[in-house]
């Protein structure tokens, strides 16, 4: 007898049983081990991401197995909305996935079409063929396929944030997620994350998700900046990076073992005499 078996449960499922904001982080090195160790921090949700991450179909797979079986939900963005790569990832078992730059509902509806089947959206069928599946030992599984995926959409823009409205409305986007760093470029702001109008908008796109029943989550390395969001009515928050942890901690050993140079202020070379 092949063997039975269910998918997780996704993002989706996990926020609305939820009594707290859950923590997550990006793992962004490509390495299933680095992902492996991740996955058993006690975090509640990663981020694999493929958009400025060196991550492609075989190391995303790879991944996926590696934090299998962890008590955390695991999202993936892919680089772009694109109907292609989305049938890709949702075949290598991808069930959770944020989807960048999505600036109208419109685009919304695009990408919440690529992982639905016929008649509810454009899917290629191949499932017979896939991890997704588990090679059709998931049953029903094309019945079911909806059930199994969630998707979030990233409001990174000044165009996402005035649309935000239409873009909650659309069936099947279960959550919005909050980029501030793009956004602030977006609004002339390039670096300034922290500035008073980025901070604005995001509560902004807070409130509009609290208004229409769904959960959104927000992108603060900060501490402080992560606390004000959450008590602004966030829930979900990324609070940090594997490659970012990874860089920092080397820094650090670095200045306590190695001797550091002094700063030395430039001399002034007269240009005339």
């Amino acid at each position: 007898m092949p063997l039975r078996v269910e998918p997780e449960t996704t993002f989706r499922d996990a926020l609305a049983a939820a009594d707290r904001p859950l923590a997550g982080m990006w793992v962004c090195s490509g390495s299933p081990l680095i992902a492996e160790l991740c996955a058993g921090s006690g975090l509640d949700w990663l981020l694999i991401d493929a958009e400025h991450s060196p991550n492609g179909l075989e190391s995303i797979l790879a991944q996926l197995q590696a934090v299998n079986g962890h008590p955390v939900q695991v999202l993936v963005r892919p680089p772009v909305n694109d109907t292609v790569l989305i049938k890709q990832y949702l075949d290598l078992g991808v069930q959770n996935l944020l989807i960048p730059m999505v600036n109208s509902g419109a685009e919304a509806q695009s990408a919440v079409a690529a992982t639905r089947y016929p008649p509810h959206g454009v899917r290629g069928v191949g499932s017979a063929l896939a991890r997704a599946s588990r090679w059709n030992r998931i049953p029903d599984y094309l019945a079911r396929a909806g059930d199994t995926i969630s998707v979030t959409v990233q409001i990174e823009s000044t165009a996402a944030v005035d649309a935000v409205g239409d873009i909650l409305k659309v069936d099947g986007v279960d959550a919005i997620f909050l980029g501030p760093s793009d956004l602030a470029a977006s609004m002339g702001l390039l670096g300034q994350q922290e500035h008073p109008k980025v901070r604005a908008a995001v509560e902004h796109c807070l409130k509009a998700a609290a208004a229409a029943g769904k959960p959104a989550g927000v992108n603060a390395f900060n501490p402080a900046t992560a606390r004000s969001y959450l008590a602004a009515g966030a829930a979900f928050v990324l609070v940090g990076a594997d490659v970012a942890i990874l860089a920092r901690g080397s820094e650090a050993l670095a200045a306590q073992y190695i001797p550091q140079d002094p700063v030395v202020e430039p001399v002034e070379t007269p240009t005339s005499y």
